[in-house]
């Protein structure tokens, strides 16, 4: 099979809003022939709530912005030492279903963690991957006319203190674990290539690194 072309953007560390809004107009605006991306980030701290998220899980955000955001899925945290993909693909040209584009997302990351002899797991009924019961990857997305956005946050070395002030993806007491909590690397950059080799395998699609950013404004 063909592989599919797809451009990969680095855009660095940003703040949440700005790519958000850049991901809204993506997706909005994009053609039965556009190429499909993935883009990587490092966010600034930042709680999402999601569509059905509930404030009440947010128990003490202190000195973190909180945002309200379009995605499926309730409150989860942002911060430096988390790789944040967000994959821009246009699933009815892909010919795949929702449910099968989150598998294939969720076993992204769990091939990504054998890279480093790491066994992580689904767990039935809360999308994302974990590792003895610990959330180290997240899932929370967003499918409009069959294209997405939002997507995937992975746990590299992060300072895990902010997830004690929210009920993690709304449970409470979910304990929450980094790669390099768990004996993998905490360099982003030994990272992040082996993640994208899994998402470009699991999608079929021959990536293109892209050195322009998105408009980040944040103009309406």
């Amino acid at each position: 099979m063909t592989a599919s072309p797809c451009r990969v953007r680095e855009l660095g560390r940003q703040p949440y809003e700005p790519v958000w809004r850049a991901m809204q107009r993506f997706t909005d605006a994009r053609g039965e022939d556009t190429v499909d991306e993935i883009w990587l980030v490092e966010h600034d701290p930042v709680f999402t709530l999601g569509q059905a998220g509930k404030p009440e899980h947010v128990l003490a955000a202190g000195d973190i912005p909180v945002v309200h955001v379009d995605r499926g899925g309730q409150v989860t945290y942002h911060g430096p030492g988390q790789i944040v993909a967000y994959p821009l693909f246009d699933l009815k040209r892909m010919k795949t279903g929702v449910r099968e584009y989150v598998c294939r997302i969720e076993q992204s990351m769990i091939d990504t963690m054998a890279e480093w002899n790491i066994h992580a797991e689904r767990k039935d009924g809360a999308p994302g991957v974990y590792v003895a019961g610990a959330k180290v990857g997240a899932l929370g997305i967003r499918v409009r006319r069959g294209r997405t956005f939002h997507g995937l946050a992975f746990n590299v070395a992060m300072d895990l203190e902010p997830w004690h002030r929210i009920n993690p993806c709304g449970y409470q007491g979910l304990q929450v674990t980094t790669l390099a909590d768990l004996g993998g690397p905490s360099g982003m950059e030994a990272v992040k290539p082996v993640l994208l080799a899994n998402m470009a395998r699991q999608f079929g699609l021959e990536l293109q690194p892209a050195t322009e950013l998105p408009d980040l404004s944040l103009a309406a």
